[in-house]
C-alpha cells in the first residue's frame, strides 16, 4: 500500500527510543509522524495533512501529555482526532483523568508491541465510522435545509404569480436583498437569512382579492386600504415560529412597505425602528419593480430607477442605504440578464 493511502499515526513523546520503538511497531501498517514536545504536536496536528490518530506521551517538559490533550480538544480542528496516552503512569486516577480529558485510550510502558498494533487499529476504526457517519449526516443535513429552502422560494413565487406571471421578480430581489446586505458587511449567516426570506416578502397577495390585485386601473381608498392588508397577511400566514428564517420572512413581510419618514404601512414605522431586513427589502422590491417592464407600464432605465432612489433617499428609503446599492449595480445587472422574465 503506498504510503498516502496509508492513516497517519503522530506520535508524541520527549525521549527519541520512545518515538523510535512506536515507529518501528506501526510503521507497517502507518505514515509515522512524531514530535519530542507539546508545542510541535500542536502545530503537526493543526497541519493541513492532520494526522490520524495520536499517540501522546504524559510526562514531559514544557508541555504535559494532559496539557496538549487540552489543548487538541478545544481546537475545533484537532478536536475530532483520537488521542491515546501512552505512558508508564497507570493508576487508575490517571487513567480515569486522561479519559476526562477526551482520551479514547491508555496504552502503559513498557509497550506491547500487538497490544499497540490492536489498540491503534480498533480506535481507528471507529473514527472512520464516526467520520463516515458525520459525513452523511452533513449530506443528508444540508438536502433538507435546501429543500426549505426551495420551498420557501416556490411559496414566494406563488404570489407573485397572482399579479407578475413569470415570478422572476422574487429571484431577482432576493438577490439584489443579498448584494446589498453583502456590501454593507452584514455576517454571512444574516446575508444567506436575508436571501433566503425576501421570496416571502409579498406572500400576503393570496389574501388580497383579484379584483383588487389585477385591477388595471389606478386604486380607489377602500381598494388601497385593502391593498395594504397584504404585509399584516403576510406576517399572518407566516405565523409565530422559532426557525430564524421564518422569523425573518415575518419581518420582511411586514416591513417592507414601511418608508424612513414613517409613511409607510402597515405601522407607520419611521427610521431605524425599521428592521434592517426590511429597509434593505423596500430599496431591492422597488428598484426590480421599476426596472421591469409590466403590461400596465414600461420597464424604466437604471438611470431613472437610481435617480428616483436618490431622490427618495430619507424620504421612502433609507438614506445610508442608497450608496452601497449603487455600488452593487454591477452585479445586479448580470443577476437581471441571468433572471429575465419570460416576455422579454
Amino acid at each position: 500500500m503506498p504510503d498516502t493511502h496509508k492513516p497517519t499515526v503522530l506520535v508524541v513523546d520527549d525521549t527519541p527510543d520512545n518515538i523510535a520503538l512506536l515507529s518501528e511497531v506501526l510503521k507497517q501498517d502507518y505514515r509515522i509522524k512524531a514530535a519530542l514536545n507539546g508545542p510541535l504536536a500542536l502545530q503537526i496536528a493543526s497541519a493541513t495533512d492532520k494526522p490520524d490518530i495520536i499517540l501522546l506521551d504524559v510526562m514531559m517538559p514544557q508541555m504535559d501529555g494532559y496539557e496538549v490533550c487540552k489543548a487538541l480538544k478545544r481546537d475545533p480542528i484537532t478536536a475530532g482526532i483520537p488521542i491515546i496516552f501512552v505512558t508508564a503512569k497507570s493508576d487508575v486516577e490517571d487513567e480515569k483523568y486522561g479519559f476526562s480529558l477526551g482520551a479514547v485510550d491508555y496504552i502503559t510502558k513498557p509497550i506491547s508491541p500487538p497490544l499497540v498494533k490492536a489498540r491503534v487499529k480498533s480506535q481507528l476504526v471507529i473514527y472512520d465510522q464516526a467520520r463516515h457517519l458525520e459525513k452523511l449526516v452533513q449530506e443528508r443535513t444540508q438536502e433538507l435545509i435546501q429543500t426549505r429552502y426551495e420551498i420557501i422560494r416556490r411559496l414566494g413565487r406563488a404570489a407573485e404569480f397572482k399579479d407578475n406571471e413569470t415570478g422572476m421578480h422574487v429571484v431577482r430581489m432576493s438577490w439584489f436583498s443579498r448584494y446589498l446586505a453583502e456590501e454593507i458587511g452584514q455576517s454571512d449567516e444574516w446575508c444567506d437569512l436575508l436571501f433566503n426570506a425576501a421570496p416571502m416578502h409579498d406572500i400576503g397577495k393570496i389574501g388580497i382579492p383579484d379584483r383588487i390585485l389585477l385591477k388595471p386601473g389606478k386604486l380607489d381608498p377602500d381598494e388601497w386600504e385593502i391593498m395594504q392588508k397584504h404585509a399584516l397577511y403576510g406576517a399572518e400566514i407566516l405565523g409565530e415560529h422559532a426557525s430564524p428564517l421564518l422569523q425573518m420572512a415575518k419581518e420582511v413581510a411586514i416591513t417592507h412597505h414601511e418608508k424612513w419618514n414613517g409613511k409607510g404601512y402597515p405601522h407607520g414605522l419611521r427610521g431605524d425602528d425599521i428592521p434592517l431586513s426590511g429597509r434593505i427589502v423596500a430599496i431591492a422590491d422597488v428598484f426590480d419593480a421599476l426596472t421591469s417592464e409590466r403590461p400596465y407600464k414600461r420597464a424604466w432605465s437604471e438611470e431613472e430607477a437610481v435617480a428616483l432612489l436618490q431622490k427618495e433617499a430619507g424620504e421612502h428609503f433609507d438614506p445610508a442605504l442608497i450608496p452601497p446599492f449603487i455600488n452593487c449595480l454591477p452585479r445586479i445587472r448580470e443577476t437581471q440578464n441571468m433572471y429575465r422574465d419570460a416576455e422579454e
